[in-house]
C-alpha cells in the first residue's frame, strides 16, 4: 500500500471528534482524491503533512520545540518522506528525529488535523500523540533552536492555539 492510500485509508476511518474537525478530514480527502502527489512537499498547492505531540508517561508534560526557521514553540512533525510507507509511522519518524526519544510509543489514531499556511506551502497537518518511555531524555535536532517539557498547564502561555488545540485532542485521548 502506498503512503497516499494510506493516508486515504486512515482518514476515511478516523472518527473527527466535532463538525470542523470533520470538515478538515473532508477537505483532506478532497485533496488526496485529486492530487496524487498530494503528500509530497513538490505538491505547492498544499500537502499532507505528519505530526505528534509527545508526552510522558504520567501524562502530565509536553515536550516542545522551538522550530529553527519559525521560532515558535510546535509539536514535533514535518514533511512526509518517500520511504515512509503509514502516516503513523511519518509522524512517528518525526517524532523521534526531532525529539531524540528512541521508543516512543504512537497512540492509533490522529487526535487532529490542522490547516495551516507555512512558507512551503500550506501543510494540511495530521496530528498524533507520542508517549514517551518512562526517564526519556530528550536531545536537541539541527531543526530546533531549543526542545523542552512544559507541564500542560504551561502550554498556552508559550505555543500557539493550534498546539493548545492539539493538546485538549490528545488529552481526550489519554
Amino acid at each position: 500500500m502506498s503512503l497516499h492510500a494510506d493516508a486515504t485509508r486512515v482518514l476515511s476511518a478516523w472518527q473527527a471528534p466535532d463538525a470542523d474537525q470533520d470538515g478538515l478530514r473532508t477537505a483532506y480527502l478532497a485533496h488526496l482524491a485529486a492530487r496524487p502527489d498530494g503528500m509530497w512537499k513538490a505538491c505547492r498547492s498544499g500537502h499532507l503533512t505528519a505530526s505528534a505531540l509527545v508526552v510522558d508517561p504520567a501524562g502530565e508534560r509536553a515536550l516542545l520545540t522551538l522550530h529553527g526557521k519559525l521560532g515558535l514553540w510546535l509539536q514535533t512533525g514535518g514533511h512526509c518522506e518517500p520511504a515512509d510507507t503509514t502516516l503513523a509511522g511519518a509522524a512517528l519518524r518525526e517524532a523521534t528525529e526531532e525529539s531524540g526519544i528512541e521508543g516512543l510509543r504512537l497512540l492509533p489514531w490522529p487526535a487532529r488535523l490542522d490547516r495551516h499556511r507555512t512558507p512551503c506551502a500550506v501543510h494540511l497537518d495530521v496530528q498524533y500523540t507520542a508517549v514517551a518511555p518512562a526517564g526519556a531524555r530528550p536531545v536537541i535536532s539541527e531543526e530546533s533552536r531549543d526542545l523542552r517539557w512544559f507541564a500542560f498547564d504551561e502550554v498556552a502561555g508559550v505555543a500557539d492555539a493550534s498546539v493548545v488545540r492539539l493538546l485538549e485532542g490528545t488529552r481526550a485521548l489519554l
